[in-house]
């Protein structure tokens, strides 16, 4: 992700077009480091959200509302005393920089019009909202910096405001073939960071995106670079520059295997093999793409218990399986004490007495083998010696047999519910996939009245391009709710090949039978949503409902089938329609 200066001049562009001639109507602070600014504009309402977050500072309109506290801070205070009913006459982005300069019309005490300037700094750990008069005399900020915090400049009331130092960097809406040529040519570095450290605003992704316009490798050194690859590294970089002049912009957001990973104003064509989703402005962009990124992380530190507990369960069973199936290995031996106690009741006759082995016809191989024998026992006391050690281990075999299937079982059943962790998307799978631990012993449950098991969230919900309605589960439980209660005996079970996944069912309505498609995109949609999801292709096994059963006392989700197709399909889901 990256909140650079091209970002925020698409911002910035968005913003003019909606809130330049607006009026502040309201102002809060919802938390220390955050504004919410309330524009009315036209019969339309908008909130600009404004972040100085030192983890994430952001800048765009929200479409939600968020809760304020009681009492307004002093800074919100002294906002709503002076611009509050402002109208809002320009937005800018100066040279290119991270910062956005809201200049804010008002009537002061005495009635006469005056302006301010609320000047929002994105920088990371930096990021600060300032608040000036109309000649940049800093009236308050957000974060106060002495110079006993930085000796690069002091933002405090009464001081002049001062953009930050901009660390030697061009700025790309002007620089010239000359200066980009002499300052990428003369950094001992890769040609993307190069790029990214000589021009304002361009952040890393962007820069690999002008080298891969160019026709460069990010990664290759300035002094492997030719005049003419400069050239066209300048070309490039003209493109973008024309595009923001224009207001040219494409927000969009980089999705890999569902996940948001990327977000941009421009095309990223170098993003070739993943998905990209477009949006009518940057503000409706980074909206979803923090929420998307927010869920998915709150989840992932919501299970996080949840996950140690299954990791865990997995290590231990794994490695009690791993010794199980050693000790069924050494079991394989016991034939061959059966033959050797057959073998001496049958030739034991002309053993002499003493003799430490013997050799014998192995009259099942029609070869002869040499047995041995403890002298100071009887050919037959040996022979039964030899019975006692193939009647133990056939025990062992026939006990550890049953065991080591049964592990096998509870480690593909903490697989599963590992692969159901990471499906989960909101809290209500969490609390399907807690239940289904606590069921079968690996946590104790907290409260001790007793709750009723139920399926408390629901199917994924997709329909095809044919117009079929198909239905994935999202943990054991409701894939045991889809096949044995929703499907009907017609309908179309989808399962990825003999490795965790969830069960996919196609609804088929009456006798109208299921297009090709159909059956690939269901495929797809079993490949994806199971453990291979990362593989470039999964074996997905297919069959009607009515060839399904599931063996008397399985864990939830499991069955058996005799009767199955195959297809190959690839984990990716993209263009499948999805029913929210």
């Amino acid at each position: 992700m990256a909140f650079d200066g091209v970002v925020i001049s698409n911002l910035v562009y968005d913003l003019n077009e909606k809130l330049t001639g607006g009026r502040i109507y309201k102002i809060y602070q919802p938390e220390d480091d955050e504004l919410l600014l309330v524009v009315k504009n036209e019969r339309e309402t908008y909130r600009l959200f404004l972040s100085a977050s030192p983890s994430l500072p952001l800048a765009y309109l929200v479409s939600r509302k968020k809760e304020n506290p009681m009492t307004a801070p002093n800074f919100c205070m002294l906002l709503r005393k002076h611009i509050q009913n402002g109208r809002i006459l320009s937005i800018m982005q100066p040279r290119m920089e991270r910062i956005l300069d809201i200049t804010v019309e008002h009537l002061n005490e005495l009635g006469d019009v005056c302006q301010k300037h609320l000047l929002v700094e994105i920088m990371g750990k930096h990021s600060n909202i300032i608040f000036c008069d109309e000649n940049y005399n800093i009236l308050d900020s957000m974060k106060h910096i002495s110079m006993l915090v930085s000796s690069v400049r002091e933002v405090l009331p009464g001081r002049e405001y001062v953009l930050p130092p901009n660390q030697g960097k061009c700025n790309p809406m002007t620089v010239t073939f000359q200066e980009l040529e002499e300052q990428v040519c003369k950094k001992p570095v890769s040609c993307q960071k190069a790029v990214y450290t000589t021009l304002t605003g361009i952040s890393p992704l962007l820069a690999a995106e002008l080298c891969y316009e160019a026709g460069i490798d990010a990664d290759t050194s300035t002094s492997a670079l030719t005049q003419e690859n400069v050239a066209q590294l300048y070309v490039s970089l003209q493109k973008l520059c024309q595009r923001m002049e224009k207001g040219e912009y494409t927000p969009l957001i980089v999705y890999e295997k569902g996940v948001p990973v990327e977000f941009s104003s421009v095309p990223l064509t170098s993003y070739v093999e993943q998905e990209c989703q477009y949006f009518d402005s940057i503000s409706e962009v980074l909206e979803t793409y923090y929420a998307q990124k927010n869920q998915i992380t709150k989840i992932r530190q919501k299970s996080s218990e949840l996950r140690h507990i299954v990791t865990t369960a997995i290590e231990r069973t794994a490695r009690k399986l791993d010794l199980q199936q050693k000790q069924l290995a050494d079991t394989q031996k016991r034939e061959r004490y059966k033959i050797y106690g057959e073998l001496i009741n049958t030739y034991g006759y002309g053993v002499e007495p003493g003799a430490k082995s013997f050799t014998a016809l192995n009259y099942y191989t029609n070869e002869e083998i040499t047995i041995p024998l403890d002298a100071t026992m009887s050919p037959m006391e040996n022979a039964q010696k030899y019975f006692q050690k193939y009647n133990k281990l056939k025990r062992t075999y026939e006990a550890l047999s049953v065991l080591t299937g049964e592990t096998q079982a509870e480690l593909d059943h903490l697989r599963s519910i590992k692969t159901s962790l990471d499906m989960a998307l909101q809290e209500s799978d969490l609390t399907d996939i807690k239940e289904e631990l606590v069921e079968y012993g690996y946590m104790k449950r907290h409260n001790r009245g007793k709750k009723e098991r139920s399926v408390k969230s629901k199917p994924l919900h997709f329909i095809s391009s044919d117009g079929f309605h198909m239905y994935v589960g999202k943990n054991n439980f409701q894939n045991e709710e889809l096949t044995f209660k929703v499907a009907n005996t017609g309908d179309w079970w989808f399962h990825a090949n003999d490795i965790p996944g969830s069960h996919v069912i196609v609804k088929k309505e009456q006798a109208q039978e299921i297009p090709d498609a159909t059956f690939e995109e269901a495929a797809r949609l079993a490949a994806y949503f199971s453990s291979g999801r990362t593989d470039s292709k999964v074996e997905v096994d297919y069959t009607t409902r009515g060839n399904l059963k599931k063996p008397n006392g399985a864990k939830p989700g499991f069955v058996i089938y005799h009767t199955n197709y195959s297809i190959i399909a690839v984990p990716d889901i993209t263009g499948i329609e999805q029913v929210l």
